[in-house]
Parts: C-alpha cells; structure tokens; sequence
C-alpha cells in the first residue's frame, strides 16, 4: 500500500532530511584515521536529539545504534563499535531522522585517504549510478526503470549490484511501500507517481553480487571480501519533476578528503 504524500506532509519530511543533512555533515567533520566507529555513532546521535529529533535506526528492530556504519566489504547495517578506522578504509555511513512524524533516510561511502584508486572508481560509479537512478524516477515511469538505470550503469563496469537489499518508500514509517530495487526492467514495476517518497540506494560490489550475514543478524557482506559502496538519497516525486529531499551538501564541504574524480586520474582502471 504506497501512502502518497501531500505538500503539508512533504513540508514535514523536508524539515526531517534537512536534519538528516546536518547530522551526517558533524558526522563527515570527524572520519579519520584512528577515531572510533562508535565515536560516530555518538556524534550523530547527539546532534539529532539536539535538533528535537529522533534517530529512526535507534531501535528499529532491534537495531542497538543510530548510525549503519560498514566498513570495507560490509555492504550495509554494520554495528559502530571499538573498530578504528585505518587510512585504506572505505567506510558506508547510513542515517536516518524521525522528526515531526516523518522519516528521512540517507547514506554516503567515504574513502580514507589511503585507499586505491579502483576502490575510488567504484565509490565514483555507483554514486554516479544513484544520480542515473534518481534521474529514472519520474512520474510516469516504474521502478524497473530506476533499477534498470543503476544496474546497466554499474554492471558495464563488472561490479556486481545486491539484489536482497533495495530502496522503499519513506515517510511516517521507515520502509513503506514501494520497494525500489537497484537492478530490473524498463517498463516493469510499481508505477512511479506524484505523491510517492522513496529512498534510492545503490549498493555497488566490487566484485560478485552475493552476500552473506554475519552472525549478528544484520551486517550484510560481500560473498568475496572484496569492496562495496553504498549511497542513498530520500526522493518526493512531483508531476512535472523529482526533488531530492536529503542532501548530501554538508558531507561534501566538511569533510577534509576532496575525493571525488580522483580515481579518474588512474589510466589502469578505466
């Protein structure tokens, strides 16, 4: 059942993401080599209850933290905990707000200074994959079409897209309807329409598109160790275009790496 939002409620949600936005800006201000995932954790938990909000993951089934924090071939709902980041990680920060009754949801993949330029490409691809996602999200259209758009993108460079993980609708609940998977058909799926608010969030393997759960009933890995990215935005489709609530503006000015198009410097990757 898709709740379709009207402009009082998407009033509401904007407020939720632009705190989202925020909290994941503090957050981008500490990644560094040496600080502690749960240091994070603490960060952002701090500084949406400080903005009278909630954070939607505290809790959510169970779920001990405010922050999914994955690190190297952890694709998504890594614990923040004792683990110190070193220079070669690349690190998946996934957020989520409660504010007012409505959700926003939103997640980024940084690199630390030290990881390789393959690794850079494929944080470069599959964020450009979600912006090729976002783009297939029109009124009109339906979410094979958004899937098709990431997966053709990302499988002409031989990664592999996860298909037990997709997007979803976002708004008084976390995960509403629809479903929006990051592979699929043109013309296939839910219709895309005016009213709908969902998150689209590609995640992007280095190598095969399997996966495997860690003990711990959440942490969700790559079958082969090898690295994945992972970026999210929350949408609200209109009838003449696509607004991306969340924002991922504050990561980019705040933290200190400027790495993006890096990794296109390298000619033995392309």
């Amino acid at each position: 059942m898709v709740h379709l939002k009207t402009e009082e409620e998407l009033v509401l949600m904007r407020e939720s993401a632009g705190i989202l936005g925020l909290a994941h800006g503090e957050v981008a201000k500490a990644i560094k080599p040496g600080i502690k995932t749960s240091a994070l954790d603490k960060i952002a938990e701090e500084f949406i209850r400080d903005n009278g909000a909630i954070p939607s993951f505290k809790n959510y089934g169970g779920f001990p933290s405010s922050l999914c924090i994955s690190v190297n071939d952890a694709v998504v709902h890594g614990f923040p905990g004792k683990y110190e980041l070193r220079e070669t990680d690349v690190i998946s920060v996934d957020c989520g707000v409660f504010h007012k009754g409505y959700h926003s949801d939103s997640a980024y993949t940084y690199p630390l200074e030290g990881v390789n330029a393959e690794t850079l490409l494929l944080l470069e691809r599959t964020l450009e994959s979600l912006y090729l996602g976002i783009e297939a999200a029109k009124a009109g259209n339906r979410t094979g079409d958004i899937g098709y758009a990431v997966q053709s993108y990302v499988e002409g460079f031989g990664y592999g897209v996860v298909r037990e993980l997709v997007g979803h609708g976002v708004g008084k609940k976390l995960h509403e309807d629809p479903q929006v998977p990051n592979y699929g058909k043109r013309g296939k799926g839910a219709k895309v329409v005016a009213g709908m608010v969902f998150a689209i969030e590609p995640m992007i393997n280095m190598g095969t598109r399997k996966v495997i759960q860690e003990s711990d009933g959440w942490t969700i890995r790559t079958a082969d160790h090898k690295p994945s990215a992972h970026f999210e935005h929350t949408v609200a489709v209109h009838e003449d275009r696509t607004e991306i609530l969340t924002t991922h503006k504050y990561i980019e000015e705040n933290y200190s790496y400027k790495w993006r198009n890096k990794g296109q410097l390298s000619k033995t990757v392309q």
